[in-house]
């Protein structure tokens, strides 16, 4: 007996250091499956949901048709507060901006530079708003780094001036930032003042804005040597007014027949698509364009025609849904499958938790925010439907609420607008008053989301 439980025991002795050895490979290819991703978020301003090629042939995008066909596009994707400095305080905290009494963009007095509150002459109810995103708020960049990210900004902040800069708030780095919301020139020099960081003093006559901040990406990319992963937040000013079309691609446009400042805005469409190209191609010839998420969104809707969408960045109806809707594609290799869509209405808001997830590999849960995981979305799935609020304090137009098909919209003055958005794109055939259910249900709903929501004074 006793040579016989040797012998178990001797055959045994492997068959454990083969379970353990397999349970080790296991594990670690587990872990390897995991691997963190590298994240590119490339947000541009005032870029319209129908300015790309793929919906617009007047339009040059091969580089984003291209990712189009390689991942997700979102066809309904919305802004909170659709104007420049809520919009980028929505995506760092992924906080409706209203919550944190930011309902317009920053309007700093140059005589009391750190006021915390600016009025809008032309407000209605001259409803406050912040002149800064408060320091201890948690925006993406906090929080990936403390899951051991590495994160680069570069462009356009307007979220604050010096002292509230990307890295007083979780970047680790910064380029091209400056106390502008919009450039004097897309050409040399491109601000007339507020570059406290000297970003200026490297660039000469006939250097093209878009180009150079594309340029500090590209080198980021080239050069980045660390073990943890990044994220990559290249935040454009373009395409943004004053519209300045770079001069090669001007001439093409005017050839073509377009006039004026759209034909500069053609151009400028054209050389940001050039930009996340070679943003793309540096992450292709660096070797990890295959452990790299590419984003593109859009801040809200164009200056110009937005059609068949109506309303726009300018105008009056900011919340129609040329206004708030906007381009939005995400490439997750080895997650979303090429050249797929969702129709899910989702917001920028979403963002926030979706990359904390992706970083973290776990389920996050925070009731401070408003924004939920895409997460299901990106893996083939869907999240439950919800209601999704908007809020601007410009004009009359000021809140809407949309619940999957159907859109209202709420005015200072009283007047609702009720659209089906799925049937009716361009929001001509207002069913208000036709005594449908929804109506009361979504007049209810905001109303009750506005007494939430909406800070009082």
């Amino acid at each position: 007996m006793k040579i016989k439980h040797i012998l178990f025991i001797f055959i045994l002795i492997p068959t454990l250091f083969s379970s353990c050895n397999g349970q080790e490979k296991k594990q670690k290819e587990v872990a390897e499956e995991r691997k963190q991703p590298n994240i590119v978020l490339l947000f541009v301003d005032d870029y319209g949901w129908s300015d790309v090629g793929f919906r617009n042939n007047t339009f040059s995008t091969p580089n984003i048709d291209q990712l189009k066909k390689e991942g997700l596009n979102f066809n309904r994707a919305y802004i909170p507060t659709p104007t420049c400095s809520p919009s980028r305080l929505s995506l760092l905290t992924g906080k409706e901006a209203i919550r944190l009494g930011m309902p317009r963009h920053i309007a700093l007095d140059p005589n009391n530079p750190d006021a915390e509150y600016n009025l809008w002459p032309t407000d209605p109810v001259q409803m406050p708003s912040r002149n800064y995103l408060p320091l201890e708020e948690v925006t993406y960049a906090e929080r990936l780094k403390e899951l051991g990210y590495y994160n680069y900004f570069v462009g356009k902040w307007h979220l604050g001036h010096k002292g509230r800069y990307p890295t007083d708030q979780g970047f680790d780095k910064e380029f091209g930032t400056t106390d502008h919301g919009h450039p004097k020139s897309y050409y040399f020099p491109f601000f007339k003042d507020g570059d406290p960081n000297g970003f200026m003093k490297n660039y000469k006559e006939g250097d093209y804005l878009t180009d150079v901040l594309t340029d500090g990406a590209v080198d980021f990319i080239n050069t980045y040597d660390k073990a943890a992963p990044f994220m990559l937040s290249f935040w454009y000013y373009s395409v943004h007014g004053p519209s300045v079309g770079r001069k090669d691609l001007l001439k093409k446009y005017q050839e073509a027949g377009l006039e004026g400042k759209y034909a500069h805005h053609a151009a400028m469409v054209e050389a940001m698509d050039e930009s996340i190209g070679r943003v793309r191609k540096a992450l292709k010839e660096k070797g990890i364009e295959e452990n790299t998420i590419i984003i593109v969104l859009s801040d809200q809707g164009g200056a110009y025609t937005n059609a068949p969408l109506s309303g726009g960045k300018k105008g009056g109806n900011t919340l129609g849904e040329g206004g708030a809707r906007v381009p939005f594609i995400i490439k997750y290799p080895g997650v979303t499958k090429a050249n797929t869509e969702s129709n899910t209405p989702v917001q920028s808001i979403d963002l926030y938790p979706t990359l904390i997830e992706i970083a973290s590999g776990k389920k996050y849960n925070d009731n401070q925010i408003q924004g939920v995981s895409l997460l299901p979305i990106l893996n083939g799935s869907d999240i439950e439907q919800r209601e999704l609020y908007f809020f601007r304090s410009y004009e009359d137009q000021y809140a809407a609420v949309i619940s999957g098909d159907w859109k209202l919209v709420k005015y200072h003055s009283g007047k609702f607008q009720l659209f089906n958005v799925s049937k009716d794109i361009s929001e001509q055939n207002d069913l208000i008053g036709k005594g449908l259910e929804v109506e009361k249900k979504l007049i209810a709903d905001i109303a009750a989301w506005e007494k939430e929501a909406v800070p009082t004074y």
